[in-house]
């Protein structure tokens, strides 16, 4: 059959594999000069099935399904082209008997999941999941392949409820009694495909077919860490969730494997970060005596500059009254906010020196005028200090001179708090 063309494009180059429903060989498209699969019907094999799975595979279009090419009849002989997957299948990497390599392992399960949440979003039940049936491509993605006895929604289906299909090896206790299967049963399906995958066996074994369709049954799986306790634990647990016997209680599609696989990968690869730190706030108290401190400070000066004055400075009145600093309320205390206003008025006029003979006009010191400060009250009890006034007084030297009036006042007074009416 080698060298032949089907539907007068398709040239049958070498064959990847042979069974009852159909045989596959790789062949090569003349018409658009790329390889692809070309599957025939067998013989003996069930039309409509073929047909079932053509139509199924062409409504689905997902990186982890093989896709549909084109579909049709040479000389009576139904037959489908696929994508060439050149990587063989995830049974040629099992059949070792030994585990595959725990990231090789994740990556597949999370590509089969996605697959199976694509198709069970559009209603598809693969019904056949196992290693045979997952191939991969060049770039060692993992795909979903023979969609053969897929059922479609709550649809008929070419079998009847009392019919086992399905390798015996991976089938759910529900299809292994002939309930209709369900998203979750290919949930149960994945879970043993996982389950060799970490121990490299089935949890199952019985050269009686019929055997180990009792056990998937009535027999409960081994857990996963009781033959490989080095076994990844999330992706181990997932496998033993997926294995439980009512349907009800496994993950109840690929989506919600999908999640739990990228969810455990989230975990795996987070950076922690030291959460960022809120600036830091000086308390109200520390700026009020800040500023009385200044305040202070700055009068301090004043007096110092005026003392120190040459000949020839004129007479000078300073008045530094002491601060009174009101009782602030603490943090976050449902007081009103005490608010305290400082009135600091220095007027220096500018000293003039003649050598003309003058008379020397009089000092005279302008009114001093006090501009209280009114403190709001305060819940506290009342904290109250007497003015303290210092006057210092300059003597004009002989030397002629004419000063404006100046002065510096300071004054603060506190209105004594109250603790309500």
């Amino acid at each position: 059959m080698a060298d032949e063309v089907v539907a007068g494009r398709y040239r049958l180059l070498t064959p990847l594999g042979r069974g009852a429903m159909s045989a596959v060989w790789e062949a090569e498209d003349e018409e658009l000069g790329r390889r692809v699969a070309v599957k025939m019907l067998g013989p003996a094999a069930d039309r409509q099935r073929f047909e079932r799975e053509a139509r199924a595979a062409a409504g689905l279009s997902h990186p982890n399904i093989v896709s549909l090419y084109d579909y049709g009849e040479d000389r009576g002989q139904p037959y489908m082209v696929l994508e060439l997957l050149p990587g063989g299948s995830l049974e040629d990497l099992l059949a070792s008997g030994r585990p595959l390599a725990d990231a090789d392992a994740r990556r597949v399960a999370v590509d089969v999941a996605a697959g199976l949440a694509h198709a069970h979003a559009r209603g598809l039940v693969h019904r056949d999941l196992k290693p045979a049936n997952i191939l991969f491509d060049a770039e060692r993605r993992a795909k979903i392949a023979d969609f053969g006895i897929v059922r479609v929604g709550g649809g008929g289906t070419l079998t009847e409820a009392g019919t086992v299909l399905g390798t015996a090896a991976y089938l759910s206790p529900e299809q292994a009694t002939g309930d209709p299967a369900t998203p979750a049963s290919d949930v149960y399906s994945f879970g043993v495909v996982v389950f060799r995958m970490l121990t490299g066996r089935l949890p199952f074994v019985s050269s009686n077919a019929m055997e180990i369709v009792r056990m998937h049954k009535e027999v409960a799986a081994p857990q996963v860490a009781s033959l490989r306790p080095d076994a990844p634990q999330s992706l181990a647990r997932l496998a033993d969730a997926a294995l439980a016997k009512s349907p009800a209680v496994r993950p109840p599609d690929g989506a919600a494997l999908l999640l739990e696989l990228r969810g455990q990968a989230a975990e795996t690869t987070q950076v922690l970060r030291p959460p960022a730190r809120a600036p830091r706030r000086r308390p109200r108290a520390f700026v009020v005596v800040a500023l009385a401190a200044a305040l202070l400070a700055a009068g301090a000066a004043v007096a110092v500059a005026v003392t120190r004055g040459g000949s020839g400075a004129s007479p000078s009145t300073v008045q530094v009254s002491s601060l009174t600093l009101p009782a602030v309320p603490p943090q976050g205390s449902a007081t009103e906010p005490v608010s305290t206003k400082v009135a600091v008025t220095t007027t220096t006029a500018a000293t003039t020196t003649t050598t003309r003979p003058t008379t020397s006009a009089p000092a005279t010191t302008a009114p001093t005028t006090t501009r209280p400060v009114t403190t709001a009250p305060a819940t506290t009890a009342p904290l109250t200090t007497a003015p303290t006034t210092t006057a210092v007084t300059t003597t004009p030297t002989t030397a002629p001179l004419t000063t404006a009036p100046q002065t510096t006042t300071a004054v603060v007074t506190t209105a004594p708090a109250t603790s309500g009416p």
